[in-house]
This record gives structure tokens, C-alpha cells and sequence, in this order.
């Protein structure tokens, strides 16, 4: 679906706590009763001015009334959690304003927003209940029989995982978006100027670039991790110039690594596959995009496996864990993947297809965001030319680098 904040100027205070009601009834509540809804919300207008509240919020779509239901009731669209989330980030100012979709993804999409002071920043809004995972609900253990809110408390198992793992990883020096807040489904962080390895044409030293990314992979499993999906679409290449004694100007390509919902321990069970698919991973691309093939053999599973904590090393999948992101948190997050991985077709209810149709919708009016042309990169005289090479959806950052250029113009100030 778009994020469409407009609708976030006229929406009065007894909206926000009758929308927040609707949302904390739906931890116990498929479809939650009006009647809880007003004893949720302690509105002074009592009956009346809740459903004046839930008129203003089904009219914009943030709240649904479920047809041929048992009892009159509502459930929150995904809208409507987009709205709350937007809604805490400002007031923790966070977000002052809300600019263009830089990207857009099976299970995400990326938008550019701004502070009070104009920075902007990369705001991730997790969609894990768009197409793609239809089939979650079949597995009722890891849902805790959320049944049609299982793709929010998943979406929201997602932000979380991400965010406490980029935290981890930005304190241990890793190049990482600096993780500034989340809430709900969502994260913000700082906006990377940087394009996609997956865009980039050529670099002028492959071999220098592979060695870095590999290096990446073994620092991550020495910390106790592996990323799960390292790959062009996750890897951002930044260029910084810098100036030598003589006069000359050189380039230097710094890899960013972004996208860690997939994130594993090297305990886990299957970490091994994972490790070996991540290195597999860059050698296919670099022998795919810039002809270049390693004369080292590995890295091997089996060696990272005996640098983990070497040293005095901090377990950063130790840390996380701590930081609240809880082990059945991940294994009904995991579930939910291999659940997707498996493709299992399975019927929907008529929330999921009308919610995905109005993705699959939107996802064609908005399926050449971030369409670049591959890009030289690494030379002084680097521009980009061609058209893309390949038609994945991009969930990378610097997806639309241009369109944070202009971006300023169209930014939507947020009423908190």
C-alpha cells in the first residue's frame, strides 16, 4: 500500500486514542468489539464520540469494519499502524516530514523523510503481510493465533530484529545506516549517500572490493553472526575522495551493509547453509557483473566457526538477545521465513486479498521506483549511463538516488 500522511493534519486527539485502542484490542482480538473500543479509549464523549472517532477513521482507511462478522467490530489496516508509528516518531521528533518512496520490496518499502532541521533520513516501513506471505497464517504456533493480525505482529518482529541488530553492529563500528529510532513496524535511520552494488556497472579494482566484502562476512561470523542475505541488493558502495600529498585525487569504494531481518547466530542450527550462501553469493555476482574470479579458495564455515569471540571478541548475537529481542521472538520471526520460502498456497481471508491487492496495485504504479542505470563508479569522471540490467524489486536505500535530490519539494509535514 502508499503511505499517503495527509490525512494525519486532520485527525483530532480523540482519533489518536480511539486508533490506539483499536490497536491494543487487537492483541487479544481478531476483530475488535466496539463496545471495548470505547472502554479502551475513556473518551469524555463517551459512545457517541468514539463512533464519531471510528467514522473519521474508516473514511481514511486507517480502521476497517470486517463484513458478516458475529458482532460489530473493527480491526487496523495496515494503514492505520503505518499512522501510529509516524505518529510516535514525531512526537519523539524524530520525523518532521515525510518526502518520496525510494524504494519498494516484497516486504518493505523505503521512504525518505526529514527532522525539524531538514536532515534527512531513511524511514523502513516492514510490509511482511504484502503477497508474499499469504501463507503465514497455516502455522498457528508462531502467530499465538493472531490469525488476520498476524502479518502486523510478524512486520513488527521484523522492525525489531533489524533495528536491535543494527544497533549492535553501528556500536561495534560495523558500516551500517545509523539506527535512530523504531516504532512498531518501523525503523529510521540515517540516509546513505551511496548506490547499490547491484546498480554499478564497473569498479576499478574488483579484487580490492571482493576482498572487503569477504572480509565483511568473516568479521561479522568472528562477532557471532551472519548476515543470511548478503548480497548486491543488500550492499551499498560509497565513494570518498581524498586528496594526496602531490595534488592527486583518488577514490576510495567503502561497502555499507543494510537489510539484517534475516540475521542468524553462528550457533543457529542451519548457520553453516547461510554462511556458505552469503559467500556464495558475492562470488557469483563479482564473477557475473565484473568478470572477476578469486584465486583463494572459501572462506570455509568450518575456520570462521573457530574466530568466534577470538580475543575477547563481543558475541554481538549474545547482545542482542539481551537487548529484548527475544529467542521466541526469533524463532516465530524464522518460522514465518521458512514458512514463506516454501511457498505453500494456501487461502486467504478477504482482509489479506483486499490489503494485497491494493499492494499489488500500488506496486505497479510505483514499479520503476529506484530504476537506475548501471553505474561506473570509483573514477572522477564516473556517470551513469544504460539502463538497468535486471528487474528485482529494490530495497536498498540508495535505490533512487536522484529522487533524494529533489525530494525537499514534496516533503509532507506531519501533525503530531
Amino acid at each position: 500500500m502508499k503511505l499517503d500522511t495527509r490525512a494525519m493534519r486532520h485527525l483530532a486527539s480523540e482519533d489518536w486514542r480511539v486508533l490506539t485502542a483499536v490497536e491494543m484490542g487487537s492483541k487479544n482480538h481478531e476483530i475488535v468489539p466496539t463496545p471495548l473500543i470505547e472502554r479502551i479509549s475513556r473518551l469524555r464523549g463517551g459512545a457517541s464520540g468514539v463512533h464519531k472517532s471510528i467514522s473519521a477513521l474508516a473514511k481514511v482507511g486507517l480502521i476497517a469494519r470486517v463484513k458478516e462478522a458475529k458482532y460489530d467490530g473493527y480491526r487496523l489496516t495496515y494503514g492505520g499502524l503505518d499512522y501510529l508509528a509516524l505518529h510516535t516518531h514525531a512526537q519523539r521528533k524524530d520525523v518532521y516530514s515525510v518526502g518520496n518512496r525510494i524504494g519498494v520490496g516484497k516486504e518493505s518499502d523505503i521512504m525518505v523523510v526529514a527532522d525539524h532541521t531538514g536532515t534527512q533520513r531513511v524511514l523502513k516501513i516492514h510490509r511482511l503481510g504484502r503477497i508474499s506471505f499469504r501463507s503465514v497464517k497455516s502455522n498457528r504456533d508462531y502467530l499465538k493465533n493472531r490469525a488476520s493480525g498476524s502479518w502486523m505482529y510478524l512486520s513488527r518482529l521484523a522492525a525489531m530484529k533489524e533495528f536491535a541488530f543494527m544497533k549492535a553492529l553501528y556500536e561495534e563500528g560495523f558500516p551500517v545506516p545509523v539506527p535512530i529510532a523504531q516504532s512498531r513496524h518501523t525503523i529510521v535511520m540515517t540516509l546513505i549517500d551511496a548506490f547499490p552494488l547491484r546498480q554499478i556497472a564497473t569498479v576499478p579494482d574488483p579484487a580490492s572490493l571482493y576482498a572487503d566484502l569477504i572480509a565483511l562476512i568473516l568479521r561479522l561470523a568472528s562477532h557471532g553472526l551472519i548476515h543470511g542475505d548478503f548480497n548486491e541488493f543488500n550492499i551499498l558502495i560509497k565513494e570518498t575522495k581524498t586528496m594526496s600529498e602531490d595534488g592527486q585525487e583518488s577514490i576510495s569504494l567503502e561497502p555499507v551493509v543494510i537489510d539484517f531481518p534475516q540475521m542468524v547466530s553462528m550457533e543457529h542450527q542451519n548457520a553453516e547453509m547461510y554462511f556458505d550462501r552469503d559467500v556464495n553469493c558475492i562470488k557469483r555476482f563479482f564473477d557475473r557483473r565484473f568478470h572477476f574470479t578469486s584465486t583463494q579458495p572459501g572462506p570455509f564455515f568450518k575456520d570462521a566457526k573457530k574466530t568466534v569471540g577470538k580475543g575477547g571478541l563481543k558475541r554481538l548475537d549474545a547482545t542482542v538477545e539481551a537487548s529484548g529481542f527475544t529467542k521466541k521472538m526469533l524463532k516465530d520471526l524464522e518460522a514465518a521465513i521458512k514458512e514463506k520460502a516454501a511457498k505453500v498456497e494456501t487461502g486467504v481471508d478477504s482482509e489479506d486479498e483486499i490489503d494485497s491487492e491494493e499492494d499489488d496495485e500500488d506496486d505497479e504504479e510505483q514499479s520503476d521506483d529506484g530504476d537506475e542505470g548501471p553505474v561506473v563508479i570509483g573514477s572522477a569522471t564516473a556517470e551513469e549511463e544504460g539502463i538497468a540490467d535486471d528487474g528485482s524489486d529494490p530495497t536498498a536505500q540508495g535505490s533512487d538516488p536522484a529522487a533524494t535530490g529533489s525530494v525537499q519539494e514534496g516533503m509532507s509535514k506531519l501533525a503530531v
